[in-house]
């Protein structure tokens, strides 16, 4: 006898084995029991959640010659016929392949003749979506006003797609996602039936995997026991089934992130892709951790929503400690945008590193959640003591007045006279006090102290047409009236500084520096 699919083997046949959909199923249970039996049912819901095996069980119910609290009894004649598929009163309809007007006309002129056998003709319309909109409108009238005996179900993954008069025409029941320990438990059952021994760990990653699908956890598990048939399957023969990556990898890169050890991240990310493992599903489950630790992150009580090991929930908790919830963010939102993009990329090597310097160099973006990490960043290296000049562009370069064997530097004012360094503190108020042409030309000057102390040198920003003894003069009178001082002032051109190797200070970087509107 040929192999059978797990998914196919361990259908349930009954409502107490749906596992997952207890609303549902106590619903049409108490509606079979109290004879209520609507004529037009919706199953809405995604994949593998049930929908077409409940819809089957139901019509078995409702033609039961003996059922049992609502539940068929699986062993009269009509229930073995329905479950062999041989059944007349059951009439199965792929409505992505039957879609058309005809398809539905022909629906209608059968449900003219009572069933041959049983009590009602149960009409199962899967993918119902997929009809066209002749066709919605060709079932209205039949589905709003079939004869007694009998009953449509419509199955769909899509509800939003069915036209609102057939939706307002049924009884809708929406399928909810099956959850990883409710999937976890029905394998574990499985895999005890089948005499297959399997690591309690590789089942709860199946689970995960699933994604809320009973179906798609079966087929994923049936695929990893036929690769190490014989064998106990162990967590780590999961993942190099599923191409997936351990949960520590993640911790490591992360740790990384935050250390923005780029080099160190990509040779790691060179050993998972010489282990063989798929790029899709290593961004997939790095998007899940990085989710795992915001909610670590925002609450204390979130630990619930962490489906993870008591030992692996210690290392995140400390690794969530490693930055704030914002990067986290920012961090996730990068997974996700590469996420949608990978799966048709050719390069998917290429787009996983340009995804991880991103996080790295958040100076590469201009979002507002980057910039919000760059000040971050900032505020944490000045807390540490670590400050450093951001660099000078190639425009800003270019700007700077260039001096035959110039050398830059800066001077610190505390290492300056008592007088020079008052004069340095209110230069942007004295520059106020000459006239208008002498304020514009002082704009953007750097200052010298003059040798053996004896006063200073300004360095113009650029060559203006000026008097430099004539402004020397001007600010030294200004100097003399404000600060009570007497002050030696020496104006030089960039063209005229004999030393110009020598450090300056920026006068207009100065901090006491006043808001001024320039009304020219």
């Amino acid at each position: 006898m040929s192999y059978t699919a797990l998914y196919r083997k361990f259908r349930p046949s009954e409502f107490s084995d749906v596992k997952g959909q207890d609303h549902i199923v106590t619903t049409l249970k108490n509606q079979i029991c109290a004879d209520r039996i609507g004529h037009a049912y919706l199953f809405c819901g995604t994949r593998g959640t049930g929908k077409t095996t409940i819809a089957k069980i139901f019509a078995k119910a409702v033609n039961c010659e003996h059922p049992v609290d609502g539940s068929p009894c699986g062993e009269c004649v009509s229930c073995r016929a329905i479950a062999a598929g041989t059944a007349m009163n059951v009439i199965e309809i792929d409505a992505a392949s039957n879609n058309g007007v005809d398809n539905i006309r022909e629906i209608r002129e059968e449900v003219a003749y009572s069933p041959a056998e049983g009590k009602y003709k149960v009409y199962i319309i899967d993918e119902v979506h997929m009809l066209s909109p002749g066709a919605h409108n060709a079932l209205l009238k039949t589905l709003e006003e079939p004869p007694s005996y009998v009953i449509f179900i419509l199955a769909t993954t899509e509800a939003h797609r069915i036209p609102i008069t057939i939706v307002s025409r049924c009884q809708r029941y929406d399928f909810r996602r099956i959850t990883t320990g409710t999937i976890a438990a029905r394998l574990q059952d499985l895999m005890e039936q089948e005499q297959v021994e399997v690591e309690e760990r590789a089942l709860l990653y199946v689970a995960k995997m699933g994604d809320g699908s009973m179906r798609d956890a079966l087929s994923l598990l049936d695929q990893c026991i036929a690769f190490y048939l014989g064998q106990r399957l162990t967590y780590d023969h999961v993942l190099e089934v599923l191409g997936a990556v351990d949960v520590e990898v993640f911790g490591e890169f992360f740790r990384k992130i935050c250390t923005q050890d780029l080099p160190g991240m990509l040779q790691d990310l060179e050993q998972v892709i010489l282990q063989g493992r798929e790029l899709s599903q290593f961004v997939t489950d790095f998007i899940w951790y990085l989710r795992n630790l915001l909610m670590l992150k925002s609450d204390q009580g979130m630990e619930e929503m962490v489906d993870v090991s008591t030992e692996q929930l210690a290392c995140m908790r400390e690794e969530a400690g490693l930055t704030d919830a914002d990067a986290l963010m920012r961090y996730i939102r990068v997974f996700s945008e590469l996420s949608g993009q990978i799966r048709y990329a050719t390069q998917k090597r290429v787009m996983v590193e340009i995804a991880l310097i991103k996080l790295c160099k958040p100076a590469m973006e201009r979002s507002y959640d980057s910039l919000l990490h760059r000040v971050t960043l900032l505020e944490k290296r000045l807390e540490e003591g670590i400050l450093t000049a951001p660099p000078v562009t190639a425009a800003e370069e270019k700007e700077k007045p260039k001096v035959k064997g110039q050398k830059t530097g800066q001077i610190s004012p505390e290492a300056l006279p008592d007088d020079i360094r008052m004069f340095l503190s209110r230069f942007q108020e004295l520059r106020r006090k000459v006239g208008a042409w002498s304020q514009n030309v002082l704009k953007g000057a750097q200052c010298r102290e003059l040798p053996e102390h004896a006063g200073v040198q300004i360095i113009l920003s650029r060559n203006h047409a000026v008097d430099e003894k004539e402004l020397a003069e001007e600010l030294e009178q200004v100097i003399e009236q404000e600060l009570n001082v007497k002050m030696k002032v020496e104006i030089n051109t960039p063209e005229q500084d004999e030393r110009a190797w020598e450090p300056v200070i920026d006068l207009s970087g100065m901090i006491n520096m006043e808001i001024e509107i320039d009304e020219s």
